[in-house]
């Protein structure tokens, strides 16, 4: 039977995911996570989400209580496959297609797909996702139009009821880190700007304000913009 108070959440230890994370924790009353190794570049990420949920559980008691079982899923196929700087070591680049070449073709919909089965096993029918168009990539599996339509397939193709949840879809990252502080006060930015990883080299030597990172990926330049707006406006607000 679907338990329509639970969720899983696609948990991979980053900025956007740990967000989601806390905002499950706040609305369902029992919430499991999953992460995917599929070999990717900025494999410390793999770590940072086990800390991240242990941080959560001794700083937040109430999730704590809420917070089920962590799954990790091996996807070795997208390794093998390969062609993308998310994988492997080339050049962090756009590419003639107009498309980074971080992009890994399919790896968010394999990621609901794999998500999906077990939520299935395990009676959830809501999957959750940190999936942003407003910081776009320029990662096609990241718009809602596309989650949209394989929420669809995944209910059609498994006869059941899944909705898939994008919180920050249409959130800027400032807008997100207001998020966050609504969720969990400055305890869970903290946590997010010390233990959360984003830097799609992997790095975890080099600490600025908005956390650890090489300061130069596209992910670590979203991130880095994003908390200098948010750092901006809070000093503004008190300043005022």
């Amino acid at each position: 039977m679907t338990i329509l108070t639970s969720a899983l959440v696609l948990f991979s230890g980053g900025m956007d995911s740990s967000l989601c994370l806390a905002d499950a924790l706040n609305r369902y009353e029992r919430v499991e996570t999953i992460g995917f190794d599929y070999g990717q570049r900025h494999n410390v990420e793999l770590v940072c989400r086990l800390n991240l949920i242990q941080s959560m559980r001794e700083t937040f008691p109430k999730w704590s209580e809420r917070l089920g079982d962590d799954h990790i899923i091996e996807i070795p196929a997208l390794s093998k496959i390969g062609g993308t700087a998310l994988i492997g070591d080339g050049a962090i680049q756009m590419e003639a297609n107009g498309l980074p070449s971080t992009f890994v073709p399919g790896r968010n919909l394999l990621f609901f797909t794999y998500a999906a089965a077990l939520a299935y096993r395990r009676g959830i029918a809501t999957l959750i996702g940190g999936m942003c168009e407003t910081d776009y990539s320029g990662y096609p599996d990241c718009r809602r139009d596309t989650l949209d339509a394989l929420e669809k397939s995944l209910n059609l193709g498994m006869e059941y009821a899944f909705t898939i949840e994008t919180p920050l879809m249409y959130l800027s990252k400032a807008d997100s880190c207001t998020f966050g502080q609504a969720l969990g006060g400055e305890a869970l930015m903290n946590l997010i700007i010390e233990k959360s990883h984003s830097c799609y080299v992997g790095d975890r030597t080099n600490r600025h304000d908005w956390g650890y990172g090489c300061g130069e990926c596209p992910a670590c330049e979203l991130r880095e913009a994003g908390f200098k707006e948010w750092f901006s406006s809070k000093n503004t607000k008190v300043s005022s």
